[in-house]
């Protein structure tokens, strides 16, 4: 093997809540740890939805889903992963003498013993407004996310699409906003039952079936001044003053590298299959999170953490196969040893500090 080859323990595609425990937990079990992500930042599908509030992880409040992606990206750095951003893996190979080839769009090549695939449903690719020149108002006032409620305080707002997300936004923004209306071309919508309920019953005015026809800018041409809706019945055109337009289309998602890939992969519109230790149709490849399906799968965050920690295992096990089938827990761990005493270290000095 080559002496520039930085070959690593286990490599992890994918930087949303499995992979991010995945990489703690591959700490734990002291593997030399690579997380490849393609976004510019660690979060995955929590990185969509930052105000939302999570209720369902074990042990934590309700908690804004930005704390929970500070919390995880905090935890898996404890043992401090190589961290890959902006990076697309596009072809992955498995060479003779066992090493896993991950090319990335980069240029980089990536080396591993290992591979956790945790991608989800794949890359998120915003499905755009598709309006000629919709995508100069961008950087002002057109929005395909919500980080910021009080951005849009006392504004007078246009949220086109029908799902979760945008039913959502609606119920958050409407105590805040001057006006909000939703546009859906549909009479169904795609949201919670209770959602909508809640929505429909509120001072959100609901269009449909309506979209979006038209943006008209300000005399500058930076900014939406009015929009121009369409009646998809009777063809008629109505317009709105706005300060802001929130689009919700859904995501297109790209697992291309995988689908493609000439490792046989069981893939079924997008889902893989896996056995009960996370084990894919290719030794020495585990898969974790919304991307996998199998007996007993749990469709939560937490079902994400415990398939990271089973891949985890079994990667250990397929690099190491004399090795424990599970890391001890941490309050038996070896390597949280020091760790625990710099934290009572740090507990005594800040008690010290308040007297």
């Amino acid at each position: 093997m080559a002496n520039h080859e930085d070959v690593y323990d286990v490599t992890i595609i994918g930087g949303g809540p499995a992979g991010l425990y995945s990489a703690f937990y591959s700490g734990m079990r002291d593997m030399k740890t690579k997380i490849v992500e393609y976004q510019a930042q660690l979060g995955g599908k929590i990185l969509l939805y930052p105000e939302k509030i999570i209720w369902d992880i074990g042990g934590l409040p309700p908690t804004p889903g930005q704390q929970v992606l500070t919390n995880l990206n905090e935890q898996a750095r404890t043992f401090e992963p190589t961290i890959c951003l902006n990076e697309q893996i596009q072809e992955l190979i498995r060479r003779e003498d066992g090493i896993f080839i991950l090319k990335g769009t980069s240029g980089e090549t990536h080396y591993s013993k290992s591979i956790v695939l945790a991608v989800g449903h794949g890359i998120f690719k915003t499905a755009k407004l598709e309006i000629e020149g919709a995508d100069r108002y961008e950087v002002t006032n057109l929005h395909y996310t919500v980080q910021q409620l009080d951005k849009f305080k006392d504004q007078h707002v246009i949220i086109s699409g029908g799902g979760n997300s945008a039913v959502d936004w609606a119920n958050a923004l409407e105590p805040i906003a001057a006006s909000v209306a939703v546009v859906h071309r549909r009479d169904e919508f795609g949201g919670h039952e209770s959602n909508v309920k809640q929505m429909r019953a509120s001072s959100v005015d609901v269009l449909t079936p309506y979209c979006v026809e038209e943006l008209h800018g300000d005399e500058a041409g930076t900014a939406i001044e009015r929009v121009t809706l369409k009646d998809l019945e009777t063809e008629e055109c109505v317009e709105h003053q706005v300060d802001a337009v929130i689009v919700n289309h859904g995501y297109k998602m790209d697992l291309d590298f995988l689908l493609e890939s000439p490792l046989e992969f069981k893939t079924n519109e997008g889902i893989l299959a896996v056995n009960e230790k996370m084990e894919t149709s290719v030794p020495g490849v585990f898969a974790a999170g919304d991307l996998v399906n199998n007996d007993g799968k749990l469709r939560l965050i937490a079902g994400a953490y415990v398939d990271g920690a089973k891949a985890i295992n079994q990667a250990k096990l397929f690099i190491q196969p004399d090795a424990t089938e599970q890391a001890y827990v941490s309050s038996h761990n070896e390597r949280f040893k020091e760790k625990n005493k710099e934290l009572l270290k740090n507990e005594k000095l800040v008690h010290a500090g308040t007297h």
